[in-house]
């Protein structure tokens, strides 16, 4: 993170694990749970908090996931896991998953910036971002099977959706590793860039949206992810309402005189 960017940067809500911080239109979602970032059920609930704090505050037009300049996040917390039987864990599975949906469901472009490890639910949650920035060092993966469980926050799913169920099978059923080259390769990530690196390069994805259309941002990321659970025809309807939708904005308005008028367009996100 640049000093500058560090110097601007406010808290917009702070718990005690993970925090939202604001600046020039960016929300940064930040883990902080030395050593590594344990996805524990607090921080899990944390996490769900700061992307509705982030989905409501217009002043955020972008958002970074990001773990520090160490570790994206190893995994959950596997001593909190082991004394859970299929009772308890059958009460809390769904919470789990709701967590990182409301992260996925971020209605804005979200990057995922990632230095050291992201593993098992921290892979999950790199997952629930629109791209991923990797550190060159960095490694990913879906362990789980190596504890005698599957993933159980979106792995088995928005993997495959991500990388091809081939792929997603490999990594899932054998638990093993993957660099960043492999990663990059295969789809997992985006970008692939030096450690220190990582958190500036993923302002830099996410400051273009700061001044763009909000309305027409959020129906394209909707647009995507809601016609991936369609048919075809039921996702050409669905583009079609959304598409029609934005004619009633001031966006789409100010957009296209603009063009007309040979300028750069003032979006307000109205």
């Amino acid at each position: 993170m640049t000093t500058t960017l560090r110097r601007h940067m406010v808290a917009e809500k702070a718990g005690a694990l993970v925090q939202l911080e604001i600046a020039d239109g960016i929300g940064t979602i930040r883990l902080d749970r030395p050593p590594m970032n344990a996805l524990n059920i607090q921080v899990q609930e944390e996490l769900r908090e700061a992307a509705r704090e982030a989905t409501d505050n217009e002043s955020v037009r972008a958002v970074i996931l990001y773990g520090g300049p160490k570790v994206f996040a190893a995994g959950a917390d596997i001593k909190e896991m082991a004394g859970m039987g299929y009772a308890a864990m059958a009460a809390r599975a769904g919470a789990l998953s709701s967590a990182f949906d409301a992260v996925a469901r971020i209605p804005k472009p979200v990057v995922a910036a990632i230095n050291g490890y992201a593993l098992g639910g921290g892979c999950e949650l790199a997952l629930t971002a629109d791209w991923r920035v990797v550190a060159e060092d960095a490694t990913l993966g879906q362990p789980e099977i190596t504890l005698g469980i599957i993933p159980g926050a979106g792995g088995t799913q928005r993997l495959a959706r991500l990388v091809g169920p081939a792929r997603a099978k490999d990594l899932v059923m054998t638990g093993r590793f993957v660099k960043a080259d492999e990663a990059l390769a295969i789809g997992l990530a985006d970008r692939v860039v030096p450690a220190e690196a990582v958190y500036d390069t993923a302002v830099e994805m996410v400051r273009r949206f700061v001044d763009g259309p909000a309305l027409a941002l959020r129906a394209a990321k909707l647009a995507v992810d809601g016609g991936l659970d369609l048919d075809l025809a039921s996702g050409l309807r669905w583009e079609s309402e959304l598409f029609a939708a934005l004619f009633a904005t001031q966006d789409k308005a100010e957009g296209m005189a603009a063009f007309v008028e040979k300028r750069k367009p003032t979006f307000t996100g109205k």
